[in-house]
């Protein structure tokens, strides 16, 4: 049975999907729902066909982009073929029967609604992403929907007591906003703990969209969730993802 974690301030039908309940074996075991890390195609869809299924949405409207770690945002007005989406990290829709699905294994997912649920969003933010304006990108999206009062929720994804980052990333950040130095605490000498959620967290604020964060960390909980980390650490191999879905309330 899939299990799926839900925010109460999105009032639209969502789900942040762990990675237990599916049909998928190994390092993939076994809601992987990633179409292109090497798993048997028939699991992938029939793992998607069972989260959708979870939020009564036809498995044929659940859509997904091909994630890149950018900004680009997908305003979603019909259903494509499964596997065919765009190349995207966001997506945006005020139409009924369509879902929105993200996917992720340590960045974040982030689901958007305005107060009636008409006018939906997701969005895969790991720290590239978020630093391009994908956060950005998506609010301005939905209103250009008509969305106003949106807000928004930060899935599981990597916490800060597990992301060890190195001077590049730091670097990039504070570069960018030297205000962005309050996300990293010092770890030693070289590397630094990144608060991912709370940089996102951030970002809506300066959107001027109220956010909660789960408090998951996908990371040190396996029992849950994939981990892209996790996995290279121990030179693992391919691996699988959890998805994060909303649809719209009409």
């Amino acid at each position: 049975m899939t299990e799926f974690l839900t925010e109460p301030s999105i009032v639209a039908p969502h789900g942040f999907f762990t990675r237990n309940g599916g049909t998928s074996s190994g390092n993939f075991h076994s809601l992987n729902c990633g179409m292109s890390n090497g798993d048997d195609p028939a699991c992938v869809a029939e793992n998607r066909r069972r989260a959708a299924q979870s939020l009564h949405i036809d498995p044929a409207g659940l859509l997904g982009v091909k994630q890149v770690h950018g900004n680009e945002v997908v305003t979603v007005t019909a259903a494509w073929p499964y596997g065919h989406g765009p190349q995207a990290d966001a997506l945006v829709t005020d139409r009924p029967g369509l879902a929105l699905g993200i996917i992720t294994a340590d960045c974040a997912p982030v689901l958007f609604a305005n107060p009636t649920g008409t006018i939906v969003g997701a969005a895969h933010a790991g720290w590239r992403g978020a630093l391009a304006g994908v956060i950005e990108a998506t609010a301005a999206a939905m209103r250009a929907l008509g969305a106003q009062g949106i807000t928004a929720a930060i899935g599981p994804c990597i916490h800060q007591e597990s992301y060890e980052v190195q001077d590049d990333l730091r670097g990039a950040l504070i570069a960018a906003d030297a205000r962005n130095i309050r996300f990293f605490k010092d770890a030693d000498e070289r590397h630094w703990m990144f608060d991912l959620p709370g940089f996102i967290a951030e970002r809506l604020a300066g959107c001027g969209i109220a956010s909660k964060i789960l408090p998951h960390d996908t990371l040190s909980d396996e029992t849950h969730f994939f981990s892209h980390r996790r996995r290279t650490t121990r030179g693992e191999g391919p691996g699988g993802h959890q998805i994060s879905i909303i649809r719209t309330a009409a």
